[in-house]
């Protein structure tokens, strides 16, 4: 029997996981069935508590339970403390992992081929997606990262759990509309993409040929790309990240690391000519 893994959260029926893994258990020789685990809003730890039960293995977990699933780990990875959230289950050990962050980082250096070391970067937002990039984006070694939101407190707070990580970055919590200008790197982390709601910071955030870089995907996160490439930025959805935070979560279950760049690309021409 094969081993089983699954996505569990609410929804979860748009999901392009159990593709992605597929994929990547196709091309690593990897014997393991993926599935979707859609748990009630009340219900994620007795969802997980039965997966477990009937042989899984291992889970991702997406929107509402990653803070949940934080709760539910006999261990975490430094990332996921200083995240308090948890994207990647590992069932046999009580093992979790948040693998958001350095699938953020990887897409940004090797897949659009921009380096952060040194860089000016903007986190707009401090929610969950937040909370989970901003360690592996100060172990990239920005020269500059802001993290701006809404609720100031809030975005303080994320930022004062990272400060033993941020080494020489110069790190700050502030508000969208005083957040800075000049930017190299622009990460929208919020869910104004996905509520069709406006841009949450000015046009001056943007530096020149900036990338501007919506963890959305799709429909979701084309009004925040055409918004930055009207000002001169590159403007780029959360596909990449989605495939390499996969990645990583499938090496931390298998062992083996398998080879992201032809997923990505085959995902993206699905996707388009799913659109045409």
């Amino acid at each position: 029997m094969s081993d089983r893994y699954a996505l569990v959260g609410n929804p979860v029926a748009h999901s392009k996981s159990p593709w992605i893994h597929a994929e990547f258990a196709r091309a690593s020789s990897q014997d393991l069935d993926y599935g979707l685990l859609e748990s009630p809003l009340d219900g994620f730890a007795a969802t997980v508590q039965r997966f477990r039960a009937a042989g899984g293995k291992g889970l991702n977990v997406t929107l509402p339970f990653k803070q949940e699933a934080f709760r539910l780990c006999r261990t975490v990875s430094e990332r996921a403390r200083r995240a308090q959230a948890v994207n990647t289950l590992v069932l046999e050990t009580g093992f979790g992992d948040n693998t958001d962050g350095i699938g953020l980082v990887r897409d940004i250096e090797r897949n659009a081929g921009v380096p952060l070391a040194g860089a000016r970067v903007l986190l707009i937002g401090a929610g969950g997606a937040a909370a989970g990039a901003l360690g592996p984006l100060l172990a990239a070694a920005p020269a500059l990262l802001v993290v701006a939101n809404r609720t100031v407190a809030k975005a303080q707070a994320l930022v004062e759990r990272h400060r033993g990580a941020a080494g020489g970055v110069e790190l700050s919590a502030r508000a969208p509309g005083d957040c800075g200008s000049g930017f190299d790197v622009v990460v929208n982390a919020t869910a104004s993409s996905l509520q069709g709601a406006e841009i949450p910071v000015d046009s001056r955030v943007l530096g020149p040929g900036a990338l501007a870089l919506d963890m959305m995907y799709g429909p979701a996160a084309q009004g925040f790309i055409g918004w930055a490439q009207a000002r001169g930025a590159r403007g780029r959805d959360g596909l990449g990240m989605l495939v390499e935070q996969a990645a990583e979560a499938f090496a931390l279950w298998r062992g083996v690391t398998p080879d992201t760049a032809p997923v990505l690309a085959a995902l993206r021409e699905r996707l388009s000519a799913a659109s045409r």
